[in-house]
């Protein structure tokens, strides 16, 4: 059974990955997961010598086929039990990233299946990030952009938050731009500031950094712009 810290680094190679595709550099795991570039050069090695990564040098690394899966059921352990600590625990979408990553490397596959079958089955998180189904095939994102990807005038319905960062989390989760949320783009000033209007007809400023944070799929009669931005942030 893979130990904490492998699942940890999968999870960060496959999260970068989903974002930005492979390979992966060094400096970008050390970043995500707040190590050294020799810690992280040591851990590649092991993962290499495991057949849970492919390396080349000077260029980075990608998940092997079996790094792959191993990834996923550490992804889907994470999804699920964000969605259970939020739907039966009634954790707030805040709170529920950091409870899961304590929670995921200790819990049984069994315990996995009782969760999935206890809540119907969820497609996703309570982030909007889709929960790979059982037989860990990727799931499918299709079709989503980024509210910074939009022009004014343009709207679609909120899929996916990112839950990376605490606080930006908790500036969306205040302004209710959560999953299934209707967003329109107003305004997009010159340095890439984004003014919103939800479904209730209020308005808030999302500084860039922010709006690359919110993932929608658009409305039947919105503009389409650019499909097919993915990214995983667990």
């Amino acid at each position: 059974m893979p130990t904490d810290a492998v699942e940890d680094y999968l999870k960060a190679i496959h999260r970068i990955e989903s974002r930005a595709g492979p390979p992966v550099s060094t400096s970008q795991i050390a970043e995500a997961l707040d190590k050294t570039p020799a810690t992280v050069t040591s851990m590649v090695e092991t993962l290499s010598d495991r057949g849970l990564l492919s390396r080349e040098k000077y260029t980075g690394v990608e998940l092997t086929p079996a790094g792959e899966v191993a990834a996923l059921e550490v992804v889907r352990r994470h999804r699920l039990i964000e969605a259970f600590l939020a739907e039966q625990l009634d954790y707030e979408p805040t709170e529920v990233h950091d409870e899961a990553d304590a929670l995921e490397h200790h819990v049984s596959e069994e315990f996995t299946r009782r969760v999935e079958r206890l809540l119907d089955y969820p497609t996703a998180d309570p982030h909007g990030d889709p929960i790979p189904p059982a037989d860990l095939s990727t799931p499918e994102d299709a079709g989503t952009t980024l509210v910074a990807a939009l022009e004014p005038g343009e709207r679609g319905t909120v899929v996916r938050v990112s839950d990376r960062d605490s606080d930006v989390l908790e500036f969306l989760v205040d302004a209710d731009i959560t999953p299934e949320t209707t967003v329109e783009v107003v305004d997009v000033t010159s340095f890439g500031l984004v003014t919103v209007r939800t479904g209730g007809g209020d308005t808030h400023d999302l500084p860039k950094a922010v709006a690359n944070r919110v993932y929608v799929r658009y409305a039947a009669d919105s503009t389409a712009a650019t499909d097919g931005q993915e990214a995983s942030d667990v």
